[in-house]
Protein backbone atom coordinates (compact mmCIF):
# COMPACT_ATOMS: atom_id res chain seq x y z
CA UNK A 1 0.00 0.00 0.00
CA UNK A 2 2.82 2.27 0.71
CA UNK A 3 4.31 2.51 -3.08
CA UNK A 4 0.63 2.86 -4.55
CA UNK A 5 -0.73 6.13 -2.96
CA UNK A 6 1.48 8.24 -3.98
CA UNK A 7 1.55 7.00 -7.37
CA UNK A 8 -2.14 6.90 -7.82
CA UNK A 9 -2.14 10.76 -6.22
CA UNK A 10 0.84 11.64 -8.94
CA UNK A 11 -1.56 11.09 -12.06
CA UNK A 12 -4.97 12.17 -10.35
CA UNK A 13 -4.07 15.55 -12.66
CA UNK A 14 -4.41 13.68 -15.85
CA UNK A 15 -8.11 12.86 -16.93
CA UNK A 16 -8.90 9.52 -16.19
CA UNK A 17 -10.47 8.79 -19.71
CA UNK A 18 -7.20 9.56 -21.10
CA UNK A 19 -5.18 6.20 -20.13
CA UNK A 20 -5.94 2.74 -18.89
CA UNK A 21 -4.10 0.98 -16.08
CA UNK A 22 -2.27 -1.23 -17.00
CA UNK A 23 -1.51 -2.66 -13.39
CA UNK A 24 0.49 -1.93 -10.26
CA UNK A 25 3.33 -3.76 -9.58
CA UNK A 26 5.03 -2.71 -6.10
CA UNK A 27 5.64 1.00 -6.73
CA UNK A 28 5.16 0.99 -10.18
CA UNK A 29 2.47 1.22 -12.40
CA UNK A 30 1.30 0.55 -16.00
CA UNK A 31 -0.77 2.50 -18.10
CA UNK A 32 -1.79 3.29 -21.54
CA UNK A 33 -3.06 6.06 -22.99
CA UNK A 34 -4.56 4.91 -26.66
CA UNK A 35 -5.68 8.35 -27.56
CA UNK A 36 -1.99 9.62 -28.24
CA UNK A 37 -1.38 6.24 -28.69
CA UNK A 38 0.99 5.43 -25.92
CA UNK A 39 2.40 3.37 -22.94
CA UNK A 40 4.57 3.31 -20.49
CA UNK A 41 5.91 2.45 -16.77
CA UNK A 42 5.99 5.10 -13.96
CA UNK A 43 7.42 5.49 -10.49
CA UNK A 44 7.24 7.97 -7.82
CA UNK A 45 10.33 8.41 -6.67
CA UNK A 46 12.19 9.77 -3.43
CA UNK A 47 14.04 12.99 -3.07
CA UNK A 48 17.18 13.26 -0.24
CA UNK A 49 19.00 15.85 1.62
CA UNK A 50 16.47 17.99 2.82
CA UNK A 51 12.77 19.05 1.55
CA UNK A 52 12.19 18.46 -2.56
CA UNK A 53 10.68 21.36 -4.58
CA UNK A 54 8.30 19.19 -6.24
CA UNK A 55 7.72 15.19 -7.23
CA UNK A 56 10.53 13.25 -8.79
CA UNK A 57 9.13 10.47 -10.95
CA UNK A 58 10.34 8.46 -13.65
CA UNK A 59 9.21 6.79 -16.26
CA UNK A 60 9.66 4.42 -19.54
CA UNK A 61 7.67 5.30 -22.31
CA UNK A 62 6.85 3.81 -26.31
CA UNK A 63 5.10 5.54 -28.75
CA UNK A 64 4.19 2.93 -31.36
CA UNK A 65 2.99 5.16 -34.14
CA UNK A 66 6.16 7.07 -33.51
CA UNK A 67 8.10 3.77 -33.71
CA UNK A 68 9.89 4.68 -30.22
CA UNK A 69 10.05 1.88 -26.93
CA UNK A 70 12.15 1.89 -24.40
CA UNK A 71 12.57 5.73 -24.08
CA UNK A 72 13.34 6.56 -20.01
CA UNK A 73 12.81 10.04 -18.66
CA UNK A 74 13.01 11.39 -15.25
CA UNK A 75 11.16 14.46 -13.93
CA UNK A 76 13.62 15.58 -11.03
CA UNK A 77 12.21 16.78 -7.64
CA UNK A 78 14.14 19.96 -8.08
CA UNK A 79 15.24 22.38 -10.97
CA UNK A 80 18.41 22.02 -12.50
CA UNK A 81 20.94 24.19 -15.15
CA UNK A 82 21.19 23.43 -18.25
CA UNK A 83 24.09 21.84 -19.02
CA UNK A 84 25.18 20.77 -15.89
CA UNK A 85 25.73 17.03 -14.88
CA UNK A 86 23.69 14.78 -14.02
CA UNK A 87 24.55 11.15 -13.41
CA UNK A 88 22.06 8.51 -13.33
CA UNK A 89 23.68 5.57 -11.25
CA UNK A 90 22.22 1.95 -11.55
CA UNK A 91 24.16 -0.83 -9.66
CA UNK A 92 28.10 -0.05 -10.55
CA UNK A 93 26.80 1.54 -13.68
CA UNK A 94 26.72 5.25 -14.46
CA UNK A 95 24.70 7.09 -17.27
CA UNK A 96 24.83 10.85 -18.52
CA UNK A 97 21.47 12.48 -18.87
CA UNK A 98 21.22 15.89 -20.52
CA UNK A 99 18.38 17.76 -19.08
CA UNK A 100 16.15 20.80 -19.91
CA UNK A 101 14.92 22.31 -16.18
CA UNK A 102 13.20 19.93 -14.22
CA UNK A 103 13.30 16.83 -16.84
CA UNK A 104 16.27 14.45 -17.79
CA UNK A 105 17.04 12.11 -20.48
CA UNK A 106 19.32 9.85 -21.75
CA UNK A 107 21.36 11.10 -25.40
CA UNK A 108 20.06 7.65 -27.62
CA UNK A 109 18.05 4.98 -28.10
CA UNK A 110 21.38 2.65 -26.84
CA UNK A 111 21.82 4.38 -23.71
CA UNK A 112 17.89 3.70 -23.04
CA UNK A 113 18.19 -0.08 -24.20
CA UNK A 114 21.43 -0.41 -21.27
CA UNK A 115 19.22 1.67 -18.90
CA UNK A 116 16.08 -0.13 -19.10
CA UNK A 117 18.03 -3.35 -19.26
CA UNK A 118 20.25 -2.33 -15.94
CA UNK A 119 16.59 -1.37 -14.50
CA UNK A 120 15.92 -5.12 -14.98
CA UNK A 121 18.49 -6.56 -12.37
CA UNK A 122 19.62 -3.70 -9.88
CA UNK A 123 17.09 -3.53 -6.78
CA UNK A 124 17.38 0.37 -7.06
CA UNK A 125 18.38 3.54 -9.16
CA UNK A 126 19.78 6.90 -8.41
CA UNK A 127 20.11 10.71 -10.02
CA UNK A 128 22.72 12.36 -8.75
CA UNK A 129 22.53 16.70 -9.52
CA UNK A 130 22.98 19.45 -8.55
CA UNK A 131 19.71 22.02 -8.51
CA UNK A 132 19.82 25.96 -9.59
CA UNK A 133 20.95 27.08 -6.25
CA UNK A 134 24.39 24.81 -6.22
CA UNK A 135 23.15 22.46 -3.90
CA UNK A 136 23.93 18.83 -4.59
CA UNK A 137 20.05 16.54 -4.34
CA UNK A 138 19.72 12.59 -5.02
CA UNK A 139 16.15 11.25 -6.63
CA UNK A 140 16.12 7.54 -6.27
CA UNK A 141 13.68 4.90 -7.32
CA UNK A 142 13.39 1.12 -5.84
CA UNK A 143 13.09 -0.66 -8.59
CA UNK A 144 11.21 -3.70 -7.18
CA UNK A 145 8.27 -4.42 -10.16
CA UNK A 146 9.96 -2.24 -12.51
CA UNK A 147 10.26 -4.72 -15.22
CA UNK A 148 6.77 -5.95 -15.05
CA UNK A 149 4.82 -2.87 -15.28
CA UNK A 150 7.61 -2.22 -18.11
CA UNK A 151 6.71 -5.43 -19.50
CA UNK A 152 2.98 -4.98 -19.08
CA UNK A 153 3.03 -1.31 -20.79
CA UNK A 154 5.20 -3.34 -23.42
CA UNK A 155 2.67 -5.86 -24.09
CA UNK A 156 -0.32 -3.01 -24.07
CA UNK A 157 1.09 -0.86 -26.67
CA UNK A 158 1.09 -4.17 -28.66
CA UNK A 159 -2.40 -3.79 -29.17
CA UNK A 160 -1.88 -0.04 -30.14
CA UNK A 161 -0.01 -0.64 -33.30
Amino acid sequence: MRGTWPLTLLLVAAPAAARDSLGMFDQWGAFRDPQVPRCYAIARGESSHGEPAGVAYADVASWPKRGLRGEVHFHLSRKVVSGTAIELAIGNQRFALFSDGSNAWLADPRMNAAVVAAMRFNPAMAVLARDSSGRHFTDSWPLAGAASAMDSAAIGCAELR
